[in-house]
């Protein structure tokens, strides 16, 4: 599973290292992160076909979910926009009774992310980047049952991470129409086995989208499964590194760049 990651660019670099045409939060800027747990509000990119009136609280919810179920696709202008939102992590299905499954839907897996109920729709039409720095995994220290060292994982030219994800609305029924917190954007991460070296800390990782298929793993237009599918290739071997750091990390009180900075294992020389 991916259950914690860092993202502390600001929200002005990744608005040009995604090439983001819309700030859909212009009002809200995330602080950096490097301890991002679930259900804490992350930023995602995406694209979609803007609708007109689109009314958006500041924390960038909408009635867009609405407005598809109401009248479709509005083919008056059928470019879609690539934005960069704020949502919440953790995805709370169209048709859940409230949002506390969320906190359980962090992640989904590659290889049912097309046929499970929670994601099946997402997956279709509703996928999105997450940008990260590096993500955090947790290998059991050799001889100590209760004992996990944390490792950091990121790219080694210390490039962005755009993490495979989805993006649901969900619509407070408990809230007046004309609330803007009716409707809640929550999102997902994909994951996928690891590559040999990562799985040695653990057997699952975030599914990373090369540069070159943003475009079309956005593209809301392309409803085919089969050929979403065919996008989700593992990262090439080796372009990822990993290294211990500290226990802090496990706490989500804790914060700061002290949380991905090397430190030696706890069982030095026994984890590899």
């Amino acid at each position: 599973m991916c259950g914690r990651y860092a993202s502390a660019r600001k929200k002005h670099e990744l608005l040009e290292e995604f090439q983001v045409e819309q700030d859909a939060a212009p009002d809200e800027e995330l602080q950096p992160d490097y301890n991002v747990a679930p259900t804490k509000r992350v930023y995602a990119v995406l694209s979609r076909v803007p609708k007109e009136p689109e009314r958006r609280s500041s924390g960038g919810e909408s009635e867009e979910r609405a407005n598809e179920s109401r009248s479709g696709r509005d083919h008056r202008s059928d470019r879609a926009v690539r934005q960069l939102r704020v949502m919440r992590w953790g995805l709370v299905p169209a048709w859940a009774k409230d949002p506390s499954i969320g906190s359980r839907m962090i992640n989904a897996r590659l290889e049912t992310v097309a046929e499970k109920p929670a994601f099946k729709r997402a997956f279709a039409s509703r996928r999105c980047l997450l940008p990260a720095d590096g993500y955090f995994e947790w290998m059991p220290v050799e001889g100590e049952k209760k004992k996990k060292q944390p490792f950091y994982i990121h790219p080694e030219d210390d490039g962005v991470l755009a993490m495979a994800g989805l993006y649901e609305f969900w619509k407070d029924p408990t809230r007046a129409d004309d609330d803007p917190l009716k409707w809640l954007v929550t999102c997902t991460v994909i994951t996928t086995q690891a590559e040999d070296d990562l799985g040695r800390i653990h057997d699952r990782m975030p599914m990373m989208i090369e540069r070159e298929r943003w475009a079309e793993w956005l593209d809301p237009k392309l409803t085919d499964t089969e050929q979403a599918s065919r996008l989700l290739v593992p990262a090439d071997t080796g372009r990822l590194v990993a290294y211990p750091v500290s226990t802090d990390v496990n706490s989500v009180r804790n914060n700061g760049p002290h949380l991905i900075e090397p430190q030696q294992p706890e069982e030095e020389g026994s984890l590899f």
